[in-house]
């Protein structure tokens, strides 16, 4: 079979990977033939890529499935992986420059790239990376080699000449390395400790011991500075005082109850940056005649973290636990590097670190510093909008210990569930291994029930514990971040506590974290496990694991109200209640927004017959414009609708006022009815009156013109051709996300630069065969040379849902089929 891949108006023959890439053809063979790698390991697998870049890949054992996996992960995002790894080795300054900018979009650190290189030879020591070596499966061992191989296998294509006009933008750059075995680990590791301790990737690479009289701030004096800058509350400081990272995500998990026909459904869409390494990469795995798995994995896993198979699906949301606690450490008066502890003064664990670092004139020197750790995990300093809130002093300082830094199950809990034979054993492996990091899950199977459970890292620290170890400043973090232990370092009996039933010390273990299993439905749009399903709430949780009776966000009402509403019928869709593929795809992508259907009719009837209001500089604002646009606007933010960013830009402004009554709505929050409470807006508040001139004023003020259709505003910020994006913000009520960010209207767009990522919708055929849908929303390659760089982007625009095949013959029928036949690479060696 000769097939061609018709891309651009260019025919690319099948390619056949060789020592050299051949300019032949593929004899239509599917057996692979061996290649061994530097360590001397055989690796056999056949990989295909269908439409749209998606890889296939049958190997005989992980090894062969990583090496795979590896060369094609490298094929498409070569760059990305490549500074990540320069990231994780701590090699930043050195190649792109001290003073140069880091940021991890996931949880919002922003530092220099000085300061992120010191932090990550830090954290991401041999000794860190050690437990996840030995503790892991030898599965992990096994694929995380192979894909090194895989890798710079492709690497050193490239380095030979081949893939030309392929990666310029690091192809020919000096930090372009081939990867080793512990770079894996270390990846692991960062991607483990991303809503833990990388939070605070600045506070720990600069905290050092007072080096004159620092007094300690008390908790009345930090309350009053935020106060001074006008935050009351953490809803405008960074997590974790915000209490939610900056990534998000929704699922549904659709039992018989639920659907249509009766078989089950599942839904799964994170909210992720569509830049760096915590992008998703869909695959089909095949490993042996026992694991099959198909589903989206970050970058550098050779595994599937979010999926399906014949057996069962499921997807990941954004937990609101913690993973980690602060501690206060009582300071020896006389040497801020000693601490209290158990009645004695112990010394701090110092570790001199040095690093590399290139000036703006090229010249390359040795900075070091000294940073401490104590028994609970490294020194840090953090500061919020300017105001010192953990800070080293004379006689105080502030640690942190996590939990996710200790889990050596991580690797164990995806592996072991890419192997599982069952739904049962899916459910029955979350609680045993215990290894899933920082988010919820929602599975089913055809035939099984909807399960939801935040069965995950989290510290054992009961409520009880958090009342009997407070500090001076728990009044602080009472405020700001409810649920946030801050517990006093002095005391031993202040550690964290052990369950009988956790696979692992200082860890809530199954039985004292949040699950659920229903017969018609479950959901998690990134608030607490609480309402998980209105009909049956979850409660009795420590705090440090979520909030329970609290007003939920407006995306979660808005994700509860969707079902509901198909449910009984209200939704206004045609034919008979209940889910299926076609209208729950429709739900998922319809664009529309929880704050227009709360407060536009009130909004529009109070303001509208003014006029003019005041904005917050105390300027009149004509508003009657805006007003004449949202009168006719559909609601919605697809992309033929009209008038949707002047309602954006107006909750920009409501959203961060207090929620209780009536600063905000007039009618409470009622615990008993979390969907539809609280509501009616205040639309008599100058607050809500100010909000509304200065949205229409930041409109007016920027080339958007009032008229224009959200497709021609919101496209996506990756790719070089503008691709229009529907879709909203999570403030604004959006279920269907598209964000900007930071958000900047001076060019006269939204550049989408997150929101939906990876989107998967499956269920299953009478024959038990999964049948699956979605996109990859950014695209499977990061490279604009690559023909799988905005091909998704431009059906997701669509709407045009993409087929994932699963079935061999579905896969070889693909008229897209591009096949790699690996061969002996000894003689190129």
């Amino acid at each position: 079979m000769d097939n061609k891949l018709k891309l651009g108006g260019i025919a690319v023959s099948a390619i056949l990977l060789a020592g050299c890439l051949s300019s032949g053809k593929s004899d239509g063979s599917d057996a692979p033939a061996p290649v061994v790698g530097d360590n001397q390991q055989v690796f056999k697998a056949t990989l295909k890529r269908t439409a749209f870049g998606i890889p296939h890949i049958e190997a005989d054992d992980f090894g062969s499935m990583g090496y795979a996996y590896g060369y094609a992960q490298a094929e498409d995002n070569l760059c990305l992986l490549a500074e990540d790894t320069l990231t994780i080795r701590g090699l930043r300054a050195r190649f792109l420059g001290a003073g140069g900018n880091y940021q991890i979009p996931s949880n919002g650190a922003t530092t220099t790239n000085l300061n992120a290189d010191f932090f990550w030879r830090a954290t991401a020591t041999d000794d860190a990376i050690q437990p996840l070596k030995t503790g892991s499966d030898p599965e992990v061992g096994e694929a995380s080699r192979g894909y090194v191989a895989g890798f710079n296998r492709y690497l050193q294509e490239l380095r030979n000449g081949e893939h030309p006009g392929r990666h310029e933008a690091c192809r020919d750059e000096p930090w372009l390395m081939p990867i080793e075995e512990d770079d894996m680990y270390r990846r692991y590791l960062r991607l483990a400790v991303l809503a833990s301790s990388s939070v605070f990737v600045e506070g720990i690479a600069t905290a050092q011991p007072p080096a004159a009289d620092v007094p300690e701030l008390s908790a009345d004096a930090i309350l009053d500075a935020l106060a001074d800058i006008g935050i009351e509350d953490g809803g405008a400081l960074p997590f974790p005082f915000d209490t939610e990272l900056p990534i998000g995500s929704n699922m549904y998990g659709l039992a018989a109850g639920a659907s249509r026909s009766g078989e089950s459904l599942l839904f799964g869409n994170p909210h992720f940056p569509w830049e760096k390494t915590e992008r998703l990469y869909l695959a089909h795995l095949k490993v042996g005649d026992d694991t099959e798995i198909m589903g989206a994995a970050l970058y550098g896993l050779p595994a599937v973290l979010i999926g399906f198979n014949e057996h069962f699906a499921w997807s990941h949301t954004v937990s609101t636990a913690y993973r980690f606690s602060f501690y206060e450490l009582t300071l020896n008066p006389a040497d801020p590097t000693q601490y209290l502890y158990d009645g004695e003064f112990v010394d701090m664990e110092a570790t001199d670190i040095t690093v590399q670092a290139m000036d703006d004139s090229g010249e390359v020197s040795d900075v070091t510093r000294t940073l401490y750790n104590s028994r609970y995990g490294p020194l840090l300093t953090f500061e919020a909008a300017g105001v010192p809130i953990l800070n080293w002093s004379n006689l105080k300082a502030y640690t942190l210990r996590d939990a996710n830094a200790e889990n050596d199950r991580l690797l164990n809990q995806f592996f072991r569930w890419n192997q599982a034979d069952s739904f049962e054993e899916f459910v029955e492996l979350h609680g045993s291994v215990l290894g899933v990091p920082w988010v919820n899950t929602v599975a089913t199977g055809p035939g099984k029930p909807a399960y939801y459970g935040d069965l995950t890292v989290v510290p054992n620290v009961p409520d009880s514990k958090v009342q009997a170890c407070t500090t001076a400043l728990s009044p602080v973090f009472d405020l700001l971040a409810p649920g946030l232990p801050l517990l006093d370092g002095a005391r031993a009996d202040c550690q964290w506590d052990n369950d009988p039933d956790a696979p692992a010390e200082g860890v809530f273990g199954p039985a004292n974290l949040p699950s659920l299993q229903r017969d018609d439905w479950v959901h998690n749009c990134n608030d607490s496990y609480w309402v998980t399903n209105p009909a049956e709430p979850l409660t009795g949780f420590a705090a440090i694991i979520g909030d329970e009776e609290t007003p939920r966000s407006l995306r979660t009402r808005k994700c509860m109200e969707q079902v509901i509403q198909r449910l009984d019928g209200s939704d206004g869709r045609p034919g008979s209640i209940g889910f299926d593929m076609a209208n729950l795809q429709d739900i998922v992508l319809d664009s529309s927004l929880m704050s227009e259907q709360l407060a536009r009719e009130d909004v529009l009837s109070a303001y509208c017959p003014l006029g003019t209001l005041l904005g917050s500089d105390g300027q009149p604002v004509d508003i009657s414009g805006a007003c004449s646009v949202l009168q006719r606007w559909d609601g919605t933010h697809n992309l033929g609708s009209v008038g949707g960013h002047i309602w954006r830009e107006f909750w920009r402004n409501v959203d961060p006022l207090p929620v209780e009554s009536p600063i905000k709505w007039l009618t409470p929050f009622d615990p008993a009815d979390p969907v539809n409470t609280p509501a009616m807006l205040n639309v008599a508040s100058p607050l809500i009156q100010t909000a509304f001139a200065d949205g229409v004023k930041a409109i007016q003020n920027s080339p958007m013109a009032m008229t224009a259709a959200m497709g021609t505003l919101q496209v996506s910020g990756l790719h070089d051709t503008a691709i229009p994006i529907f879709g909203g913000e999570g403030f604004e009520g959006a279920f269907t996300i598209a964000s900007s960010r930071p958000n900047d209207l001076s060019d006269g767009q939204y550049n989408v630069n997150y929101g939906n990522s990876y989107i998967q919708t499956v269920t299953w055929d009478e024959d038990g065969q999964p049948r699956a849908e979605g996109f990859v929303t950014y695209s499977q390659s990061s490279d604009p040379a690559s023909p799988y760089f905005s091909d998704m982007t431009e059906a997701y625009s669509g709407k045009q849902w993409i087929r994932f095949p699963y079935r061999q013959a579905e896969i070889d029928a693909d008229p897209q089929l591009v096949r790699y036949h690996f061969r002996d690479l000894t003689d190129n060696r």
